[in-house]
């Protein structure tokens, strides 16, 4: 792969949906091992945009580049598994094709999941199921890391310990992260760039610059900018114990 290209590049991308005008002139590009995060009100096209990137949903007009040979991983908005199901996490690694013990349990470890290959899915927490699911997303050595609302379920220090792993997992990797989400504090201050969508992209840059763009605070209000600011700060202490409710595997839309 050339080391200068991006890894995905959107130009003048729309989607259409039943009829309905999803995204429209979307101009967007992912670099190697740049953290980029997605925010905006529900219904304004996020998921179809990663699914567009992934190559799962095709465009009406624009075009789609990818670097030759790209890998995904990808960690879903929602996974449900069966509770009666006796199912370990080492064996749900193994789905759909066996891999060796070590690669299982280097992406664990990556996770930050290492102590739960013996246990049942069903009796993960919140937080520990979704660093599985990240484990099983990294098994492959993805260039490009999806996920898509990864931290339903998980209350403000859960989610900010998951995204701490992410950074985590993008400088042991050297991938580019692509995330959805709709917890805007945290989120934006994981991230190296926001892009602001609602049907098009409204604006896109820097976590502060965007927090202080105006179509950002038309669409999520002005306290916004506040709440990033002091979350950054709160952000560079540490929390390393996990913070999470019960786990219901299936989280809602």
């Amino acid at each position: 792969m050339s080391p200068t290209k991006s890894l995905v590049t959107l130009s003048h991308v729309a989607v259409r949906l039943g009829g309905r005008q999803v995204l429209h002139d979307v101009d967007f590009q992912i670099e190697r091992g740049e953290i980029v995060t997605v925010v905006g009100p529900n219904g304004s096209g996020k998921s179809t945009l990663l699914r567009v990137v992934i190559g799962a949903q095709g465009t009406a007009t624009g075009t789609v580049a990818r670097v030759p040979g790209l890998r995904i991983g990808y960690v879903p908005q929602k996974l449900h598994v069966d509770p009666t199901l006796p199912l370990t996490v080492r064996r749900f690694l193994d789905l759909p094709a066996r891999i060796p013990d070590a690669l299982a349990r280097e992406a664990l470890d990556q996770a930050g999941a290492g102590a739960l290959g013996g246990q049942q899915m069903a009796d993960l927490s919140g937080g520990q199921f979704q660093r599985v699911l990240l484990a099983r997303a990294i098994l492959s050595r993805p260039d490009l890391l999806i996920l898509d609302e990864p931290t339903q379920g998980l209350d403000q220090p859960g989610s900010a310990a998951f995204y701490r792993r992410i950074a985590e997992v993008r400088a042991e990797l050297g991938c580019a992260v692509l995330m959805v989400s709709h917890e805007l504090h945290v989120v934006m201050a994981a991230s190296d760039r926001v892009i602001c969508l609602n049907g098009h992209v409204c604006c896109a840059g820097a976590p502060e610059h965007v927090a202080s763009a105006p179509e950002y605070r038309a669409l999520f209000g002005t306290g916004t900018q506040g709440a990033l600011a002091l979350y950054r700060h709160e952000h560079a202490h540490g929390h390393d114990h996990d913070h999470d409710h019960p786990h219901s595997h299936e989280a809602a839309e």
